[in-house]
């Protein structure tokens, strides 16, 4: 049995401390008023803004016009000028409020969906092997185990915040403002699926489904453990439940990457969205699973856990990374081919204001696996897999944050308190849910029949 050291939950305390603290600033940073947001914006340009806005009223040349019939001419045109100057000002003005507010949500909404996004990726290869009556990964299942166990805590954070946006406590979704939608044709043709209670209703929808198959299989493979000798039945219901979860989750993953995070910007849409999302979360889970293997290993954890295991985690983590690099490409490749321009503003967005973190994560995500990982040996080295394994996790998060943040806050974007604290308070609460799972049961799953098909595994 693993115990769960005093040092180790120290640590996650001091993760989530940390995450609480950057969080709470980022929140109270957030302006409450237009002046605030443009006065922001402005500091942050070094006065720019003030600067652009003096250009603007030079350029006004009010002694041009002296003549005072020819001002009475024009001064129905100025008046409407002024009028529609205003308008557009205040407009322009409460969206970077909006934009700005939105941050620390956008902040907190990227970690809780990407340490979600880790648990429910590692469901999703968990059911696989169990489907598939894989033999080598019988060893790794209650490390898969304790990862889902996360699910739990993370549906419930996920939920609760779909909640709050539902009510208004941000605007990251555009389509659940119903000023908005009075204004937009093409929303108005989705709110049959847009709209706010069908939304919150298929969110429950798949968080009771997985975490509900999650439930039963962990209770299964434990009670396999103390079976009668040649007594399969819990086994043989497992794979069973497994396949039909696989089914309900295919279908339900792309439908929730449309609904968290494609409905962001809901002009655009891609119809391998759902595949891309399932690539990322995919590849994530599998080098969680063998990181948190190795950590184990190193403290004398999982002896049976020899390097074909890790060298099969190796390979998967490579796989999954070209499989996520051929979704993407393919994604970006055929919308600037067709050159649309409800499609393209998806990237050019991205490529404009996020172009170091948007080029950055296809290296980290692509080139650095591509070129680590490529080698048979050295997939069996724990510490080059824990390096690329780093990178990968790391070119992930961003990638989220590249899904999620140009829609939640177009340009105004900078890694600040929010997003570390996010990260952090996620990260520790991610670490403190999974290895008290671990500890819970025996790190063997010895009632398995296929147990020793994975002692003896050789690659």
């Amino acid at each position: 049995m693993y115990t769960f050291t005093q040092r180790l939950k120290i640590i996650t305390y001091v993760l989530m401390g940390l995450g609480l603290i950057g969080l709470t600033i980022g929140f109270l940073n957030a302006p409450s008023t237009v002046a605030e947001a443009q006065a922001m914006v402005a500091d942050a340009h070094g006065g720019h803004g003030r600067d652009h806005g003096g250009d603007h009223a030079a350029a006004g040349h009010p002694d041009d016009h002296t003549d005072a019939g020819h001002a009475d001419d024009h001064a129905g045109n100025h008046a409407g000028e002024s009028t529609h100057a205003d308008d557009h000002g205040d407009a322009h003005g409460e969206h970077l409020l909006h934009q700005l507010q939105n941050k620390p949500w956008a902040a907190l909404y990227v970690a809780a969906f990407f340490f979600f996004m880790i648990a429910l990726g590692t469901l999703a290869f968990y059911a696989i092997q169990r489907a598939a009556q894989a033999g080598w990964p019988i060893l790794l299942y209650r490390v898969m185990e304790g990862i889902t166990a996360y699910l739990v805590p993370g549906s419930i954070i996920i939920y609760v915040f779909l909640v709050l946006t539902g009510l208004h406590a941000n605007h990251l979704f555009v389509w659940m403002d119903a000023e908005t939608v009075a204004h937009d044709e093409i929303i108005q043709g989705k709110v049959g699926y847009l709209n706010v209670p069908f939304f919150l209703l298929r969110a429950a929808i798949y968080l009771i489904g997985w975490n509900l198959y999650r439930y039963l299989s962990r209770r299964l493979s434990l009670a396999q453990d103390n079976a009668l000798v040649g007594d399969i039945r819990n086994h043989k219901l497992n794979f069973r439940i497994s396949a039909g979860f696989l089914v309900f989750f295919f279908v339900t993953e792309s439908m929730m990457s449309w609904d968290w995070i494609m409905s962001l910007d809901p002009h655009w849409f891609s119809t391998l969205f759902g595949w891309y999302v399932l690539a990322s979360m995919l590849v994530t889970a599998v080098t969680v699973i063998a990181l948190i293997a190795i950590y184990l290993k190193s403290k004398g954890y999982l002896p049976k856990v020899n390097n074909s295991h890790l060298h099969d985690l190796a390979k998967f983590m490579f796989g999954f990374s070209v499989f996520w690099t051929y979704l993407w490409f393919s994604q970006f490749m055929l919308i600037w081919y067709s050159n649309i321009p409800e499609e393209v503003t998806y990237f050019l967005t991205r490529i404009d204001d996020y172009n170091l973190p948007f080029f950055g994560m296809i290296a980290m995500n692509f080139l650095f696996p591509l070129l680590i990982l490529m080698s048979s040996d050295y997939k069996r080295s724990n510490w080059i897999i824990v390096m690329a394994g780093i990178v990968i996790v790391l070119g992930h998060y961003i990638d989220i944050y590249n899904m999620i943040m140009p829609a939640a806050v177009g340009d105004q974007w900078f890694i600040g308190w929010a997003e570390i604290g996010g990260f952090l308070f996620f990260a520790g609460l991610f670490m403190f849910v999974v290895f008290r799972a671990i500890s819970k049961a025996p790190l063997e799953a010895s009632g398995d029949p296929f147990v020793g098909e994975s002692e003896r595994f050789v690659y």
